[in-house]
């Protein structure tokens, strides 16, 4: 648990320092894209990690330290989020950091969707086979009770 704390302030605080260093002389946002990308990834580690707290013990996860890791981690990881958009805003544009943070919240809601959809389709699918399997079942047993009934009126 705390290792991948670490992980995700690590990532963080790597994906900035790469950005603060590099911010200048880049020519487009794609440059530090993959930063941007990690210093993201490093938050949202921060914050799956900060609200699941499997394997752990009681002590641990209701320890001051623990607790007070958790917060300053999540505020600085914040912090850097915020100082990231202000260089990225200064640098393209006012704005630019803005539209960057909802054009990736589009996508993943779009991706949301279509995977939902792509479930939605999946069990619709399965239900339509077992609708299908069921009514061959159900012929099987008819056609066998049909010849049953014919073997038993021709010996009677």
């Amino acid at each position: 648990m705390l290792g991948d704390i670490v992980t995700g302030i690590q990532l963080v605080k790597k994906s900035v320092d790469f950005i603060k260093e590099n911010i200048n002389t880049c020519k487009d946002i794609s440059e530090i894209a993959g930063s941007i990308d990690d210093l993201l990834d490093g938050k949202q580690q921060l914050d799956k990690k900060r609200s699941k707290k499997d394997g752990m013990s009681l002590a641990d996860q209701f320890g001051v330290k623990t607790v007070a890791n958790e917060i300053i981690d999540a505020k600085l990881a914040a912090e850097e989020l915020y100082n990231v958009s202000v260089l990225v805003d200064q640098r393209f544009g006012h704005g630019t950091w803005a539209n960057i943070m909802t054009e990736r919240k589009k996508r993943l809601d779009e991706a949301k969707k279509a995977e939902k959809e792509r479930m939605r389709i999946r069990k619709q699918q399965q239900e339509e086979l077992l609708e299908i399997l069921s009514f061959l079942f159900l012929g099987f047993v008819g056609i066998i009770a049909f010849f049953g009934l014919v073997y038993l009126f021709l010996n009677i």
